[in-house]
């Protein structure tokens, strides 16, 4: 089955979503214990949020969820690693949290270029503003390291 742009769009979404949650779980020790109970209820909502999203694409978008890159993840998580022996390992991993953020970014800004369907819009508006305030905190985090 082909999908059409929107349907590629809310995917690259829900791909992002997963992305970002996935990398958080997957570096949680890596984090100094203030820093992660400061990201916890970041993706903790970030979770229900994707949860929603899915089902809300499986029924108004006939989107059926995919399984995770593997091999992406495992290279990500090697290339962080190896960028920690150079850097401090929570900078290292505040930065890339970002760059999550902004690839979310990008995939939600596209997904806006298309209608969709009424249910939807609430959620990737609450999406699009948990991305903001999670931006501003990683910043603030990042900001309050380096001093």
């Amino acid at each position: 089955m082909f999908l059409d742009n929107r349907q590629v769009a809310m995917d690259s979404v829900l791909e992002a979503l997963a992305d970002s949650i996935d990398y958080f779980q997957d570096n949680l020790e890596r984090l100094r214990p203030s820093l992660r109970e400061a990201l916890k209820p970041h993706y903790e909502s970030r979770a229900k949020a994707t949860r929603k999203l899915q089902e809300l694409a499986r029924r108004h978008l006939d989107l059926l969820p995919r399984d995770a890159d593997v091999e992406r993840d495992d290279y990500m998580w090697l290339w962080s690693r190896l960028k920690s022996f150079v850097g401090n390992e929570s900078q290292v991993v505040i930065g890339e949290l970002l760059e999550q953020e902004r690839v979310l970014m990008q995939a939600l800004a596209t997904l806006y270029t298309h209608p969709l369907p009424a249910p939807l819009e609430p959620v990737v508006e609450q999406c699009w503003r948990d991305c903001r305030a999670l931006i501003r905190e990683l910043y603030r985090q990042q900001k309050q390291r380096r001093r």
